[in-house]
């Protein structure tokens, strides 16, 4: 009886601590202005992505020699991305998302302030926003996932907060959330992407995170179905050879996408090039091949391609060559080195290939369009969990579960049978080898230890 008592005045004890402790508050109030802090920064990029966009077709959408604009303005954009992010935000490069998942695996605080910081979130929403006003074939999803980790590890540091690495995988999955009005997305992409398994004990940070961001963003935006609403329901059997065919099309090409896209990066680094040079020379003719298949394509392939995606879910056949052209363009613009990434793009080549495919066997062209979605994305980043999680949500189809769902797993499994490393994961270790031979080359010396003199 006694120790019962005992039990129940220690709980009462640590109860009350929790409630009234200053700095336990102090670490709250923090936490939460960071996550508040994401959903509103993400909203903004959101609006200012989509302006730019706007901008770079205002300008180039005329039919006489405006719609020629694109070979000056685009390779001459993405070079100033590339020198901008090389000289004054290194780290910003690509999509956000391999050194996001590097800088949990750095040892500590000044290891990854070189993928994590405040100047980095200015620069890569800058540069993203530069990259897009110019065309390229980027999306501003996946710097919304380094700006949200940067974000809550800077809270980390002002509230005293431990477990930097539990406030990442928070972070990021608040900016997905917020990014696509996705929140169970969000979750599922930081428990299988970021973190690679489950930690219960990061589960209320990341849920927190994900809740306050999503109000933020919502109180901003507003309530909105990423890519519009399908009604088209897959039929057993009659259309599981459409699942099954995007997913295993899906999952093969996604493969290619990701090798090709590790292939070059690993190459590039690897040459003997000049450092300058190099950087203009591949962001030059990156951009050039952007801006010759945009024209080709009417300017179809141009920037994140949303409106052709969501055309396509909402039961608009593509043409054939969409999906080709936004393939090369989304992989010309990824190996380039500017700050973008992979999300956006990804989803609207698969919209592209589901409605080739739709129509070569007579099937629904909005169903199949999300199907492809499902099958190349999760070729793509080999999650897919997160790939039919994100694409129910953003297309407002919960009849659909299941088939896509199978397509998402056809295509991760067809995937790993070409592309065994997984994209983002191998990225990120380029990252994390760069940031400790960066600090080893700027460390100094040890010096010898001077003899005493001798008596």
């Amino acid at each position: 009886m006694r120790a019962r008592r005992a039990f129940r005045s220690g709980m009462m004890r640590r109860s009350s601590a929790l409630v009234t402790s200053s700095r336990l508050w102090k670490s709250r109030l923090v936490f939460w202005a960071g996550a508040l802090m994401t959903g509103v920064i993400s909203a903004a990029f959101a609006v200012m992505a989509d302006e730019a966009q706007g901008l770079f077709f205002a300008v180039t959408g005329g039919a006489g020699w405006q719609m020629w604009l694109p070979l000056v303005i685009t390779p001459v954009g993405m070079v100033i991305c590339a020198l901008a992010a090389d000289i004054y935000f290194p780290g910003s490069q690509g999509s956000g998302i391999p050194q996001a998942i590097a800088a949990r695996h750095l040892r500590d605080d000044h290891e990854r302030s070189y993928l994590l910081s405040i100047r980095l979130v200015l620069g890569k929403i800058a540069l993203t926003i530069v990259g897009l006003a110019s065309g390229a074939s980027i999306g501003r999803e996946g710097p919304t996932v380094q700006v949200g980790a940067s974000l809550m590890l800077l809270s980390a540091r002002l509230g005293g907060m431990a477990h930097a690495k539990g406030l990442i995988l928070a972070g990021s999955a608040a900016g997905i959330a917020a990014a696509f009005n996705t929140p169970l997305a969000g979750i599922v992409f930081a428990i299988e992407e970021m973190g690679r398994s489950y930690n219960a004990r990061t589960n209320g940070v990341v849920l927190s995170a994900v809740i306050i961001a999503g109000v933020a963003s919502l109180g901003l935006t507003g309530s909105y179905t990423y890519f519009g609403f399908t009604r088209e329901v897959a039929h057993f059997p009659s259309d599981w050879l459409l699942v099954i065919a995007c997913g295993v099309a899906g999952g093969a090409f996604g493969a290619v996408f990701s090798r090709l896209t590790l292939s070059l990066t690993r190459w590039l680094r690897r040459s003997k090039f000049e450092k300058m040079r190099k950087l203009v020379a591949v962001a030059a003719l990156a951009g050039l091949v952007v801006a010759v298949i945009g024209i080709a394509t009417g300017g179809m392939t141009f920037g994140t391609s949303y409106h052709q995606a969501r055309d396509a879910v909402e039961g608009t056949s593509l043409p054939w060559f969409f999906f080709i052209g936004k393939f090369v363009v989304t992989l010309a613009s990824s190996v380039s080195g500017i700050p973008g990434g992979l999300f956006a793009p990804s989803l609207a080549v698969g919209a592209g290939l589901g409605s080739v495919i739709g129509a070569l066997l007579g099937s629904s062209a909005g169903l199949a369009a999300v199907l492809g979605m499902s099958g190349y994305f999760a070729g793509v980043v080999q999650a897919p969990m997160t790939a039919f999680v994100i694409i129910v949500e953003m297309t407002g189809n919960h009849d659909n579960v299941v088939p896509v769902m199978a397509a998402a797993m056809i295509g991760y499994g067809t995937s790993r049978l070409i592309a065994p490393e997984p994209l983002y994961h191998a990225l990120s270790r380029i990252w994390a080898a760069d940031i400790i031979r960066k600090i080893r080359s700027t460390a100094p010396l040890p010096t010898a230890k001077a003899e005493e003199p001798k008596a």
